[in-house]
């Protein structure tokens, strides 16, 4: 069974924002394959189904992105998620717009959902994918970047960045995440 979470931040209005990229992939996913994220439980949003023949839980944390890890755990410790099962898409800054890194392990970098990530599941040995964001002309300004409006043009980016992270999802539990970063890397 595969865990597959995307990390963002609950209200609404932060749908539409950069650091909600994680969220976007996996209802892009969700809808796909017809499952349903409405049940609650592991402080999060969830649903059950199967992907390629595989069993997964699809969750979208519902604690912040600061606190992602915490859903996370809860998850895992009950359904009893092996490391290499888990599977977590967020957005990243050092990314151009629309492209997308698949990678087996790393570190947190200065994203604070996966510090927290990280730091909840005590190791950086799981699957990630990171849908790059850019970064602003002003990098005094990350807040309002990340958590601000999108303008329309690089709203189509970041809407095939989401679509290329999905499409990595369903090729890393059809293949595995070797030949997925060599296909989407």
């Amino acid at each position: 069974m595969y865990l597959i979470v995307g990390l963002g931040n609950p209200e609404e209005e932060y749908n539409n924002t950069r650091h909600n990229m994680g969220f976007w992939t996996i209802n892009k996913l969700a809808n796909q394959y017809n499952i349903e994220i409405s049940k609650k439980k592991f402080k999060g949003l969830y649903g059950a189904g199967t992907i390629e023949n595989e069993k997964v839980i699809i969750l979208k944390p519902q604690t912040y992105m600061n606190l992602s890890g915490e859903s996370i755990r809860e998850a895992i410790d009950f359904y009893k998620i092996e490391q290499e099962k888990i599977i977590i898409v967020y957005d990243d800054l050092d990314i151009i717009s629309g492209i997308i890194k698949v990678r087996k392990k790393g570190g947190a970098g200065t994203h604070n959902g996966m510090k927290s990530v990280v730091s909840n599941l005590g190791t950086q040995e799981f699957t990630r994918i990171r849908v790059g964001i850019g970064l602003p002309q002003n990098k005094n300004d990350l807040i309002n970047y990340v958590i601000g409006p999108i303008p329309k043009e690089e709203k189509i980016k970041l809407e095939n960045g989401t679509t290329l992270a999905k499409d990595a999802i369903i090729e890393i539990i059809k293949n595995g995440v070797d030949i997925a970063m060599n296909k989407f890397n």
